[in-house]
């Protein structure tokens, strides 16, 4: 199995690097990722100017290639021009910091996943919870495992998952315990839009983002609820952004027409 790796935090991020050696567990890994961090860009593409591509060594050992741009662009690039062979599997991480809930639009990991969505593999995004001194070889353990596991049970078709790791769970590890791993939907409450205001030396307004208020609790669980409470969760997400229901009731009985004559050119 040939397996594209990338990620948001750079091409020298600790998770890409403790993914990197796990996942050759499972195939052949080629590394394409962002020669700097590119956390919070979306789903951002390069269009306007050009991207620059290093071959990057560890010794004398080829390592992969640092991308002068997006997360989006590494796979992009990856899979279209880099990489001679098809690739059969797309992981993005570790992420430094969750991606769940309504920071799954955010994400540049997860715009990496998607982005191999869009070539019709499956791409898995992998995320841990932000610790300064996270210990991303056990989190890159359980990853390699669930990622084997959803490549034995997904169906015929690509899938796009995505997979958080709460500390919690690895302080289970710790114990001799595996934490659990639960199936939950995206969380899509409201949080975290809350700034703090200062001002900077030369007198001029500022604001720092912060991550109150904390995403309020559902009866349903979510991502969001299950990581809380130190789960493991797997989230299958799509691409697509259409409203079937909406769409479907629109066609049947919705009707637009423009009443005004159409401009004429001059």
């Amino acid at each position: 199995m040939r397996i594209l790796l990338t990620n948001d935090d750079g091409i020298y991020a600790p998770g890409l690097a403790a993914l990197e050696r796990h996942l050759q567990k499972l195939g052949e890994v080629h590394l394409v990722a962002p020669a700097t961090e590119q956390s919070g860009v979306g789903h951002s593409i390069t269009y306007l100017s050009p991207l620059v591509c290093k071959e990057i060594f560890d010794g004398t050992r080829f390592r992969g290639y640092a991308v002068e741009g997006s997360p989006a662009d590494c796979v992009k690039l990856g899979i279209s021009q880099l990489l001679p062979k098809p690739i059969d599997l797309v992981v993005s991480g570790i992420n430094g910091g969750l991606n769940a809930g309504i920071n799954v639009l955010y994400s540049g990991t997860v715009a990496a996943a998607i982005e191999g969505a869009f070539f019709q593999v499956t791409s898995v995004a992998v995320s841990l919870e932000y610790d300064p001194h996270a210990d991303f070889d056990t989190a890159a353990q359980i990853a390699t495992q669930l990622i084997a596991q959803i490549l034995k049970q997904k169906s015929a078709g690509p899938e796009l998952i995505n997979l958080n790791i709460p500390t919690a769970a690895l302080a289970r590890c710790r114990q001799g315990q595996w934490p659990e791993v639960h199936i939950v939907p995206m969380g899509v409450e409201r949080y975290g839009d809350h700034y703090i205001k200062r001002q900077d030396p030369k007198g001029r307004d500022y604001y720092w983002s912060t991550t109150d208020p904390p995403p309020r609790k559902t009866e349903h669980e979510t991502d969001l609820t299950a990581l809380a409470e130190g789960h493991v969760t797997i989230t299958p997400l799509k691409f697509d952004l259409t409203k079937e229901s909406l769409l479907k009731h629109m066609q049947s009985s919705w009707k637009f027409h423009l009443e005004s004559e159409p401009p004429k050119s001059s």
